[in-house]
């Protein structure tokens, strides 16, 4: 199974719903927190293209944000990405 990552600022409601839906899912995952540290929200942007949290992968897989999670879960994407 790919790694999970997920980029967060500890302060973010979007954030903590991604890690409690991905807890309830029973996923493991590496949060790397953003807010202090400049060089890791310019690589979250790097990846991402995006300047919000969470910003969430599975592998090299950008999912996007929390509601992209929910959209992915919903359609079976996630799942998807998950397996590979």
């Amino acid at each position: 199974m790919p790694k999970i990552e997920i980029y967060t600022k500890s302060y973010c409601p979007y954030c903590k719903a991604a890690k409690q839906t991905l807890n309830s899912m029973g996923l493991s995952y590496r949060e790397i927190e953003v807010s202090t540290s400049q060089a890791l929200f310019d690589e979250m942007v790097n990846r991402s293209q995006r300047k919000t949290v969470p910003q969430i992968f599975v592998g090299d897989v950008h999912v996007g944000g929390y509601d992209d999670l929910v959209i992915a879960i919903k359609n079976g994407q996630f799942k998807k990405a998950l397996a590979h």
